[in-house]
C-alpha cells in the first residue's frame, strides 16, 4: 500500500480503491477519517463509490499506518495536517479532488478547502462540527475532570468503549461493530489522542467557511447532539453553496450506520458537479 515518505516528517500511509472502467480517467472522492480512526473505518462505504471514481483513503499522522515519528506535543498543529494533505494529494497527482471527511476530517476539510480551494471539486462533511460546543467538551470527560484526564486514565481503548455507548451507536447496534470500532481505535497511541483532543477544542472553523470556494454538501444526524442547530444555521450564513442534508438519527457515526445513504448523497453530489453518470 502506498506510503508516503518526507525527510524530517512522519510517513504517511493511505490506501486506493478503483473500480472504474481503466479507459476511464475518473476524479478522485478522497475519505478522510476522525478522530483516533483510520481509513479502515470506510470500509463500508467503499463499495458504492470505488465502481465511478477512485477512492482514496489517507490515514492522518499517528493514526492507522501512518508514522508516529513525531512530536505529538507540537506537530499536531493546522499547519502539520494541511501540509501532509498537500503530500497526499500531491503524490495523487489529481488537479483536484472530491474531499469527503466524517467528525474531524470533516473539520480538518473546512480549513483544508479555505486554504487551499485549487484542490477542490466538492466537499462533503458527515457529522463534522464547526466549533466544539461546552457540551460536548463535558461529555467527553466521562466523570473525570477534563476530556485530556479521560483519556489519560482509560486509556484509547477504554475511552473508545465508553464513547461508543455514549453518542456513537444507537442501542441494539450489532456488539460485533461496536467492539470492532473500539478495538482499532483503542490501537492509536493515547498520546497522539491527547495531542490531536487538545488541537480539536480549540479549531473554530466559523472564520473559514465564507472562504470556502468548492460546493459544500454537509451529511448530519436528524438529531445529533454534536452538530447543533446552532451550528448548522452558522454554515446557512456563511457557505455560500451548501446542501444540507439529514438522516434519521441521534447518534455520530453515520459513515458506519448508514454507509449506503452516506454513500448514495455522497456519489451523486460529486456526479452532478462532473456531469457524468454513477449508475448501471
Amino acid at each position: 500500500m502506498p506510503v508516503i515518505k518526507r525527510p524530517n516528517k512522519p510517513d504517511l500511509h493511505y490506501v486506493i480503491d478503483d473500480y472504474t472502467d481503466p479507459w476511464r480517467n475518473a476524479p478522485y472522492i478522497w475519505l478522510q477519517h476522525g478522530f483516533g480512526r483510520s481509513s479502515q473505518f470506510w470500509y463500508r462505504c467503499i463499495p458504492y463509490l470505488s465502481r465511478f471514481y477512485k477512492v482514496v483513503r489517507p490515514d492522518l499522522r499517528g493514526m492507522g499506518r501512518s508514522s508516529t515519528a513525531f512530536d505529538w506535543e507540537r506537530e499536531l498543529e493546522l499547519a502539520d495536517f494541511l501540509g501532509d494533505f498537500d503530500a497526499v494529494a500531491d503524490a495523487l497527482g489529481a488537479e483536484a479532488v472530491h474531499y469527503c471527511g466524517e467528525s474531524l476530517g470533516g473539520i480538518l476539510g473546512m480549513v483544508f478547502a479555505a486554504e487551499r480551494p485549487a484542490r477542490f471539486r466538492t466537499l462533503t462533511l458527515i457529522s463534522s462540527r464547526v466549533y466544539l460546543n461546552p457540551e460536548s467538551q463535558q461529555r467527553y470527560t466521562f466523570g473525570e475532570g477534563s476530556w485530556e484526564d479521560a483519556l489519560r486514565k482509560l486509556g484509547s481503548r477504554g475511552w473508545a468503549d465508553v464513547k461508543n455507548t455514549a453518542d456513537r451507536f444507537a442501542p441494539g447496534t450489532d456488539p460485533g461493530l461496536m467492539e470492532w470500532f473500539a478495538q482499532h481505535q483503542g490501537q492509536t497511541d493515547v498520546n497522539v489522542l491527547i495531542g490531536v483532543q487538545r488541537l480539536a477544542k480549540r479549531i473554530d472553523t466559523t472564520p473559514y467557511l465564507s472562504r470556502i470556494e468548492a460546493p459544500v454538501l454537509t451529511i448530519y444526524p436528524s438529531h445529533g447532539p454534536i452538530t447543533t442547530p446552532e451550528q448548522e444555521e452558522l454554515l446557512r450564513k456563511h457557505v455560500r453553496n451548501l446542501l444540507l442534508v439529514h438522516l434519521p438519527s441521534r447518534y455520530h457515526n453515520l459513515h458506519l450506520t448508514q454507509p449506503a445513504a452516506c454513500a448514495r448523497q455522497l456519489l451523486y453530489f460529486a456526479a452532478q458537479h462532473d456531469g457524468v453518470d454513477c449508475h448501471e
